[in-house]
């Protein structure tokens, strides 16, 4: 009996729901990048003559490129961080991905995705698939709940962006864990705290450790580095958001505001991959954002709204070092509306043949994860 049916046959009758088995320890990581960032200058259509006539100011030369293959280069930022990772086979691209919504709204797009394109503002699919693993073990590295992991299960919350000290001491988190106790968010409360204290535990341990220019809790490589130390050691399944991808005006090319982005992201993330330790090699995590940007650079030397996106893939457990996915040759002529990459890789198709392939998921399972949707299986994992 393979894992798939295994883990299947043992799913528990009462809610569907599949209780993993002992031992098991998968772990999840959703990176949302809110803004829509500019794809194309990250995994650069480096064979694309029109790529290069499209951008005259902000493309990346094909000399400036981190090698990737014949069709495709990487963004020389990720240098020192995540091409490493590709090269090791621990990474891997899905371009041309995304959602079919049109809207080319910030807002409305990201709601679509977090809720797996339902109406439902109550039920984020992260929080579908917890209850559906028997729920706990999951975190959300934000101020506020995201509405990904609203439902039913019960998950923590950590706000990771803050100056050092809590608003609420000790003796108010007793009292506010009271109120709460009996109820449906007892659970989440604690766990908020719990994660909360633990936090904070570190970074007074950071403070009393460093010098001058000690690094600040805003820099997202410590805050990778603390997600990293909770989810090896507590969480299965977790979220963080990384803001600043709407790159209007000066997005810049091999150098510049995106650059400088790129840097602090990859930098982060080979962090947070370090500090997983031995747990790296069964972790996933999926980088993602509400839409990719206009093909065709704007009369401010930046990019507007778009549609496709590129989706990174990274952990010991992924099989990387490839381009994956349904893709066809950048060109003018297979544009979406002649101005964006089009989606041949919807979403939730992605996400539901790798979350398949993880946790052996049924496909009666996915469904109630990504209602009405096709998983895709492209031996990511």
């Amino acid at each position: 009996m393979n894992r798939r049916h295994f883990l299947a046959a043992t799913a528990a009758l009462a809610a569907g729901r599949l209780w993993a088995a002992p031992g098991t320890s998968a772990r999840f990581l959703l990176v949302f990048l809110r803004g829509g960032y500019d794809a194309a200058n990250v995994l650069v259509p480096v064979a694309s003559a029109d790529y290069y006539e499209a951008r005259p100011n902000i493309a990346i030369r094909k000399d400036q490129c981190l090698a990737i293959d014949g069709d495709w280069g990487l963004h020389p930022a990720l240098r020192d961080s995540l091409h490493p990772l590709y090269r090791k086979g621990e990474l891997a691209f899905v371009p041309f991905a995304g959602s079919e919504n049109l809207s080319r709204s910030h807002f409305e797009t990201q709601d679509a995705i977090e809720l797996g394109e339902q109406k439902n503002y109550g039920s984020g699919f992260l929080n579908r698939l917890v209850s559906l693993l028997g729920g706990g073990s999951a975190i959300s590295f934000t101020n506020q709940m995201p509405l990904v992991f609203r439902g039913e299960a019960p998950v923590a919350n950590a706000a990771l962006r803050f100056a050092g000290r809590s608003g609420v001491d000790a003796r108010q988190s007793q009292m506010i864990e009271e109120m709460y106790r009996g109820t449906p968010l007892s659970s989440p409360v604690s766990e908020g705290f719990a994660a909360r204290d633990k936090l904070m535990g570190e970074i007074g341990e950071e403070m009393a450790a460093a010098g001058r220019n000690a690094p600040n809790a805003r820099n997202f490589e410590l805050e990778a580095r603390r997600v990293a130390r909770l989810m090896r050691s507590s969480y299965r399944v977790g979220f963080v958001d990384v803001g600043g991808w709407d790159t209007h005006v000066a997005q810049g090319g091999a150098e510049g505001q995106l650059a400088v982005r790129l840097q602090q992201l990859g930098g982060g993330l080979a962090a947070f991959a370090a500090e997983m330790g031995p747990a790296w090699r069964e972790t996933v995590v999926v980088v993602i954002s509400e839409f990719g940007r206009t093909f065709r650079e704007n009369g401010n030397r930046g990019t507007d709204h778009g549609h496709g996106s590129v989706y990174w893939l990274l952990g010991g457990a992924v099989r990387g070092g490839r381009v994956a996915g349904e893709q066809v040759r950048v060109a003018r002529g297979t544009l979406f509306q002649d101005r964006d990459y089009p989606v041949l890789n919807e979403y939730r198709g992605l996400l539901g043949g790798l979350l398949e392939r993880m946790y052996g998921l049924s496909d009666a399972q996915l469904e109630k994860v990504f209602p009405g949707a096709k998983p895709a299986d492209l031996a990511l994992a």
